[in-house]
């Protein structure tokens, strides 16, 4: 047994946003994808400005949801 303690640890690779940016770049490839003016297409294109202005998608408070949304 040795009485040193635990070091400190941190993970390899620190998040770098990239999954964010994917995200993001999904949505918008959405937006593209679904019918012209559709309901869809504007809920996708409610995400990617919300993402592109700093903003998290990541919470499960429906009041929450609905302001990123525009509803």
């Amino acid at each position: 047994m040795s009485n040193q303690r635990g070091g400190k640890w941190k993970p390899a690779a620190l998040n770098d946003g990239m999954n964010d940016m994917k995200l993001r770049n999904f949505f918008r490839t959405c937006a593209r994808v679904v019918e012209e003016e559709s309901d869809a297409q504007f809920y996708f294109e409610q995400l990617v400005e919300h993402i592109n202005n700093g903003g998290n998608i990541s919470t499960d408070d429906p009041i929450a949801v609905r302001r990123i949304l525009g509803c």
